[in-house]
């Protein structure tokens, strides 16, 4: 007798407890779905920030559509920019040292700073990172390696000095000269500018940075920041320049390698 093939493909009708048990697996996913879109829509109306578990990596912390607007203007509010000098040569993590000299040496004391601790191994449950640039009267300034790293050790490498080991490592950290901030944190958090400045050990306000004072001139992936620096987001390859006096230089923008 001549088969049927298609008949035969179809899906059976599920029958006694296997039918039963997928009509409760439906009715627990359709609980989940409108759980949560209550809890949204609820927290929407009363202005509460809403986090969304399971995705990997929190948005709020990544520059994603949850982040509330920030304080940003475009550039044509400052008028005529100056044109940045060579970004410098490309050191150990594939990003160039600026050229000039060190702003401040960092201050690591190991002691828990802004309640960020120095953890003897470095935390990789929430790993991103952010880059710094930092002019003073239009003279690029090297934020230093080591910054947040306790009793650091430098590895040779071809491109340069890389700081590879240390007694502790807090969660926001640098390892080259390149003003790449290593956010390396055991919980997903929205961390800031300020707090890296107190890890660094050296003043972050309107009017300073680190030794060199004047009016602080920030921007933020490209465009003016116009609140406190010290509120400035440290998300996920966001790119930060700080300009201590003048001449203003238009804000600088790095390509970041593999890995970072």
């Amino acid at each position: 007798m001549a088969t049927n093939s298609s008949a035969n493909s179809a899906p059976r009708p599920l029958r006694g407890s296997a039918a039963v048990e997928a009509l409760a697996a439906k009715r627990r996913r359709l609980r989940l779905w409108w759980t949560s879109a209550t809890v949204v829509v609820v927290a929407a109306a009363v202005g509460l920030p809403v986090v969304l578990t399971g995705v990997g990596t929190s948005q709020a912390s990544s520059g994603g559509g949850f982040q509330p607007s920030l304080p940003l203007q475009p550039l044509s509010t400052l008028g005529a920019l100056s044109s940045p000098e060579s970004p410098g040569s490309t050191g150990s993590e594939g990003v160039p040292v600026p050229a000039g000299p060190v702003l401040a040496p960092p201050m690591t004391t190991g002691q828990t700073v802004d309640n960020i601790q120095c953890s003897t191994g470095e935390q990789v449950a929430f790993h991103i990172h952010s880059h710094l640039t930092i002019f003073v009267n239009g003279i690029a300034q090297e934020v230093p390696a080591a910054v947040g790293i306790a009793n650091p050790q430098a590895e040779a490498t071809p491109q340069g000095p890389f700081i590879g080991a240390g007694s502790c490592f807090y969660w926001l950290h640098t390892h080259a000269a390149d003003g790449i901030i290593h956010v390396e944190s055991p919980v997903t958090a929205t961390y800031h500018l300020g707090e890296f400045f107190d890890i660094w050990g050296v003043p972050l306000t309107p009017g300073q940075v680190g030794p060199a004072t004047g009016s602080v001139t920030a921007f933020y992936n490209g465009q003016h920041w116009t609140g406190d620096p010290r509120d400035i987001p440290l998300n996920a390859h966001a790119q930060i320049q700080l300009d201590v006096g003048t001449p203003l230089i238009s804000p600088e923008s790095i390509g970041f390698p593999r890995g970072l």
